[in-house]
């Protein structure tokens, strides 16, 4: 019952002292459950929190390593036990506190894999447009590495929220926050090709009137599905990366960055809340430069010399 207790004043502690958001507390919260779980799995599940040792949290950080979590996972279920016992510290529960010496698995802040731009236009050449999801295809292809987005939010990707006379779509992304992501026009024309030549002549099931792609019986497209279709274009192109949708989206981010935009406009069209999440795509010491998607994006510059 202890811990329960203390838990629930945890809980209070970050949403009126420290004015955390709902998820970071449920985030929180979750890594002291993580905790008990790994008692009780240990059959240790009678410890009280004022019991704990360093031992017990060496222990516990040997068995989530065990699990298969990255290190960067590790290391932030560690800071939220930190967090729940400097509470207890706080409040005179513990008089002291057993995680202040647990080490933790230092994170590397190395560049995700890419594709070359010229790797890419390869995946969308190899798309068959005689096929009746030619065009679906290309469009998702498209939207992933010409928008920089996550797999989710592709696959919620909304008609209504598609505003091409401006040149942007509304995205919903993690925590259900809304964004606002300009399309190139490559991608805008091939999403309007899939719309009109396409997706016009699905049997379209109810509830799924506005998702923009769907599977050829007229419903929402899986993640399953998308995965494959990435992976089927690398493997058909003899690209012998581990391709995944989410490195379009590390494409995208790394070509921008790599052409000198701004670093900050790109962590806007990537969603990320901190900085520091979209500096892993350069050096901390690059230069912020001049504009952002149109002048910088390889696809943006192809339709500038067409023009």
């Amino acid at each position: 019952m202890n811990w329960n207790i203390y838990i629930k004043g945890f809980k209070s502690f970050l949403q009126l002292e420290k004015s955390l958001s709902a998820n970071s507390v449920d985030a929180y919260v979750h890594d002291v459950s993580k905790f008990r779980e790994f008692l009780e799995i240990s059959n240790r599940k009678e410890l009280t929190v004022e019991k704990i040792t360093l031992k017990d949290i060496q222990n516990f950080n040997c068995w989530i390593a065990e699990l298969g979590m990255t290190a960067s996972s590790q290391a932030r279920i560690i800071s939220g036990l930190r967090a729940f016992y400097k509470y207890l510290f706080i409040e005179d529960i513990v008089k002291t506190n057993p995680t202040e010496l647990v080490e933790v698995p230092k994170i590397g802040r190395k560049l995700p894999d890419t594709l070359s731009y010229n790797e890419i236009k390869m995946m969308i050449e190899a798309i068959d447009l005689s096929k009746p999801d030619g065009e679906r295809n290309r469009a998702i292809i498209e939207a992933l590495y010409g928008c920089g987005l996550r797999v989710s939010e592709l696959l919620n990707m909304q008609i209504s929220n598609l505003h091409f006379d401006l040149g942007f779509a509304k995205i919903t992304g993690k925590g259900n926050k809304e964004r606002w992501v300009p399309i190139g026009k490559p991608a805008m024309d091939q999403i309007n090709i899939y719309l009109k030549q396409v997706r016009n002549h699905l049997d379209i099931k109810k509830g799924n009137e506005d998702f923009v792609f769907l599977n050829r019986n007229g419903r929402k497209l899986s993640r399953v599905w998308v995965f494959h279709i990435v992976k089927n274009l690398a493997g058909k192109t003899g690209i012998k990366k581990n391709v995944s949708p989410h490195t379009l989206r590390h494409s995208f981010a790394t070509h921008l960055v790599e052409g000198g935009a701004n670093l900050r406009a790109v962590q806007d069209m990537l969603g990320h809340e901190s900085i520091t999440t979209t500096e892993i795509y350069t050096h901390l010491d690059r230069r912020f430069l001049r504009e952002t998607i149109e002048k910088f994006h390889p696809l943006g510059r192809d339709n500038q010399n067409n023009i």
